[in-house]
């Protein structure tokens, strides 16, 4: 298995932008999309999507992203920042791979965070809009999984 910057932050990943070649943040996000202001509760937000697309990840992000993904993001996260730092991580019975495209429009993406659970801490984030998306590790699609927002790391 390969993992992409098993511990991410903002600091750390300011130079790890890609061009999307193929998937489209401008479209809707097929499981929703939701404001959140700094100090939210509950912590964490859970958010249900289904996971894996059909698209090569490292085909559209690169060669040290992998897995399978959506064209569209699968949630959308409009974030009023404020003083803490903000991660992104999934849970999943399957291997599965997160990729976010932040405000200033650069690309993330991680495998096995937390076991083969994926997942990054944003240091100081951007107010703004995040598009995320869930990827297959092992290809597929339709993968039950949970998206979970929190400040407390």
């Amino acid at each position: 298995m390969r993992a992409f910057l098993a511990t991410m932050t903002a600091a750390a990943i300011a130079t790890g932008s890609w061009a999307a070649m193929a998937q489209d943040w401008r479209q809707p996000p097929a499981f929703g999309a939701v404001t959140i202001n700094a100090g939210f509760t509950p912590d964490p937000y859970v958010h249900n999507v289904t996971a894996g697309g059909t698209l090569q990840a490292e085909q559209v992000l690169g060669g040290s992203c992998f897995g399978t993904m959506a064209n569209a993001p699968d949630l959308r996260i409009y974030y009023n920042a404020g003083g803490y730092n903000l991660t992104i991580y999934a849970r999943s019975a399957a291997d599965t791979t997160l990729i976010v495209n932040t405000p200033d429009g650069n690309w993330y993406c991680n495998d096995d965070w937390d076991g083969t659970n994926p997942g990054m801490t944003f240091t100081g984030p951007q107010s703004g809009q995040y598009d995320i998306w869930l990827g297959s590790y092992g290809g597929g699609r339709g993968i039950p999984a949970q998206i979970l927002i929190t400040e407390a790391y």
